[in-house]
Order: structure tokens, then sequence, then C-alpha cells
């Protein structure tokens, strides 16, 4: 076994643990990167970059069947779902070779193909080849599809966004079992690509958002014939290939060629033997302080291995307050009221920040909410984007959460992030100017909905403007 010593030991080489070693080593850090499986992790090769692939190729299914609306006839397309999921493999082929080994020992890093495990407490990791010593070691091993213990399911052939890519027909009839983000996604995705589908969830679906704007959402993917079913668990799966019968807790029986579980994560930890390194988890992974830091002083833990919000954005977030830790030796801290998270449903769903119910139980009365509807901007009238809202709260005259659901609204969510990460005020939003026409004045117009009743509904605004006009010239 040959012996490495290491500035930095990153373990996990998808965004997360990509954005840390490329950082790193172009920093002049001595890099070593262990990744077991693909480089590019979930994102580039289960999730974000092919169920984005396959939603654009079901946005163009769907423009298709309503292009009538814009005085071009509608056709029913013909799908080729092999050719779909061609498509899906050939986005993740282009966007490859920016994980790539190749690339990364291009810039300096030294990227071990294998598994790792912990040794001891002094951040001593072992591979099949290697023993590695290193002064700092950030894991960022990600998560992979959670599978509920439910009856039947472990004899029934079954789909997670890890194995569904693989199919080369499309589904006659989708079950999908969760009405979370990917659930849902992927739900309204099959339905335009011309499957029958059904979604059961135990809640609400997508429940995670602000119930006025998920409203809005589920309102339109059941227009479009998806069967959603609230309130209901999975209670026993059966049958076979081509046949499966979930049945729910108040004895409903949902008959289907094709069943996806789409109900969360779980971390990958089990493998690092964490307990020989003295590293502690939680129900949702591995307990870190604010600064990401494990119980073992020298290891960090970023991303989903961290166990709070699984985005991709925020392990590139991570990634940078752990660079700036290892590297630099500063007091770094992560936050989350910053984060924005997006649902890539049409229309989507954002957020950033916190909701109505939050601000209500921090504040009570003591805060306020503006709205702005899609069907009052231009642009979403030409293009017929008119479903959505924008919605933001705020608080002493600052905005501290905001919700959109509409076309593009994981664009425009941006907007408020960085109004909410900079400390800015609604007056700074109202200030800015957005060309014309575009769906960036929705932002705008909500902020300046904010202001409409302090400015024309106030007798005071009104007794004032009255005095100038007297004495203006």
């Amino acid at each position: 076994m040959d012996n490495i010593k290491t500035d930095l030991l990153v373990i996990g080489a998808g965004s997360g643990g990509l954005s840390v070693a490329a950082g790193a080593a172009q920093m002049g850090a001595d890099v070593t990167l262990l990744e077991r499986h693909k480089m590019g992790g979930d994102c580039l090769n289960y999730g974000c970059v092919p169920s984005k692939a396959l939603i654009q190729t079901a946005k163009v299914a769907h423009a298709m069947r309503h292009a009538a609306q814009y005085g071009v006839a509608s056709v029913e397309p013909k799908v080729d779902y092999a050719a779909a999921m061609d498509h899906v493999h050939g986005v993740i082929a282009n966007i490859a070779p920016h994980d790539s080994q190749e690339r990364f020992e291009g810039l300096g890093v030294r990227v071990i193909r294998e598994e790792g495990r912990f040794v001891n407490t002094d951040a001593v990791v072992e591979t099949e080849k290697f023993r590695i010593t290193a002064r700092r070691v950030v894991l960022a091993t990600g998560s992979r599809p959670f599978v509920p213990p439910i009856p039947g399911l472990d004899t029934v052939p079954y789909l997670t966004n890890e194995t569904l890519w693989d199919l080369r027909e499309l589904p006659a009839h989708l079950i999908v079992i969760g009405g979370g983000p990917i659930g849902m996604e992927m739900a309204q995705a099959h339905r335009r690509l011309g499957a029958r589908v059904t979604v059961i969830e135990g809640q609400k679906a997508l429940g995670k958002d602000d119930p006025e704007m998920s409203a809005i959402a589920l309102d339109a993917i059941r227009g479009e014939g998806v069967e959603v079913i609230e309130g209901a668990q999975a209670a026993r799966v059966a049958g076979s290939d081509g046949s499966i019968t979930v049945e729910t807790d108040d004895g409903r029986k949902i008959a289907g060629s094709h069943l996806l579980v789409a109900v969360g994560r779980k971390a990958n930890t089990e493998s690092l033997n964490l307990d020989a390194a003295g590293i502690g988890t939680t129900r949702t992974g591995i307990r870190v302080d604010k600064h990401l830091r494990t119980t073992n002083r020298k290891v960090y833990a970023i991303g989903d291995a961290a166990g709070g919000l699984q985005f991709t954005h925020v392990a590139g977030y991570h990634a940078g307050v752990v660079i700036r830790s290892t590297l630099f030796g500063l007091p770094a801290k992560a936050a989350t009221s910053h984060i924005p998270w997006v649902t890539y449903t049409d229309p989507e769903v954002a957020h950033v920040g916190m909701t109505e119910a939050e601000a209500k139980k921090e504040w009570g009365a003591n805060h306020e909410v503006a709205r702005f509807d899609y069907e009052g901007n231009d642009r979403a009238q030409a293009e017929r984007h008119t479903t959505g809202r924008v919605k933001v709260v705020v608080h002493n005259g600052k905005p501290v959460g905001a919700s959109i659901v509409g076309h593009q609204a994981g664009e425009h969510i941006s907007l408020w992030a960085f109004a909410i990460s900079s400390g800015s005020k609604m007056k700074d939003v109202t200030g800015m100017v957005a060309p014309y026409p575009t769906y960036g004045e929705l932002n705008k117009r909500a902020a300046g909905a904010y202001f409409s009743p302090k400015l024309f509904e106030s007798e005071a605004v009104k007794r004032v403007v009255g005095l100038v006009q007297r004495w203006l010239p």
C-alpha cells in the first residue's frame, strides 16, 4: 500500500467536491480527490442535468400541442422516447469533460478512482491501494435516492432518479410515489411525452413551498392530466414488469406499467467508517457546525452529506466556505437565509428566504406581503405565459423572503436572493429600471405593490401633495 501525504483530501467528485478540489489546487494546495463511481456525481449523471434535458423535450412536445394560440397549427407530436433519452445522454456527454478526471488532473489534482474509509482520528484514509494522510479532509459524498420500506417494493421492478434514464420505451402509465420536486417534475414531463401519470403523495404535493404558490403550479399540472393523490401513503406494492399495483393506506389501488420512487434522498456515509474518525452523524447526514466542520476538527462535510438543503448550488456555496477555512484559516460560516431553490415544473416554483407563515411566526403582524401577478406583465401577455405570481415578504422595509410561481421563475428569483444576501431594501428594487417588455419587470412591480398603498391610499400623502401644488409657482 502506497503512502500519500496531502494538504487536502476531498472525498466525492460531485459538484461540491469538484469545486473544492479545483479551487484549492489552483491556489497552490496539494489536493487529492477520491471518487468511487462517476465524476460529476449525481447532478451530472442522474439529477439536475438529465432531468432538465428531459423536461425541455417535454416542453417542446407540449408547445406543439398548443401552437394554435400563436396562430400556428397545433399538431400531436410523434414522441420517440428512445431518441429523447439519447438527447438526455448527449447533454450529459457534452458537460462531462468539464467534470472529467483528465481536466482535474490538468489542474494539478491527484485523482484516485477508489473508495476510501477512515482508519483513525488523525484524518488518515485508506483505499485498496493507498494510505492517505491529510492535513484536512472534506467529505462531499452526496446522497442517493431513499427507498422507503413499503411492503412488496423489494419484489417488483421500480425506478429511481438513478435508473430512470436507462428506459428506452415510454411508460404507458407511470406511477410516482412522492410529490416533491423530483416526483412532480418527472410526472409532468412524462405526461407531456404521452404517458398516463399518477402521483401518490402522503402529505401535500410540493409541500415545502408556500402553499399559495404551489397551488398555482399544481392546478396547472393537474390541468394537463396528471392525477395527483394527496394525503395517501403507499401501503403496499405488488406486480411484475409492466404491471404494477400500488395500494394506498385508504384502500385505493392504482395499477400502472412503471413505478418511480421519489420520496427523498439519503446521505452517502455508510462506507466512510466515520466512527473510527470520531465523526458524529444526525438523522439526515453528517453532524457539522456553522463552519461546516464535523466533530473531528480536521474534517469538514459539505453539500448533501452535511444533511441540510440538498441542492447543487448549496454544495457549490459550501465549497467556497470550506476553501476559506481550510486554505486561509478564516472563520467562514455557512448560512441558509439567502439560499434559493427551484422546482422545474411548468410553471416553475422558486423560493428564497422566509415564507409568509414563517414571518408570521417570527414577527406576528409586524410584517407585510406584496404580490404581483404575471397577467399584469406585458411580456407574459405577449407570450401567453400569464399563469403566475410574485410574492414578497417584507419586514422593516427589507425583503426577507420571496416566492415566484410562473414562467422562468427560477431566473427571476435571483434578484430577490441578491437583495436578501446584500441587505437591500424594497426601495432599492423599485429604484431599478428594468427594460421593457421583459419578465424582469415583474419583480419591480411587486416591489411597487409594496409601496402603492403607502403612496396612493394615504391621506397624509395626498395632503402633502395638495400643499406642495399650492405653493409651487
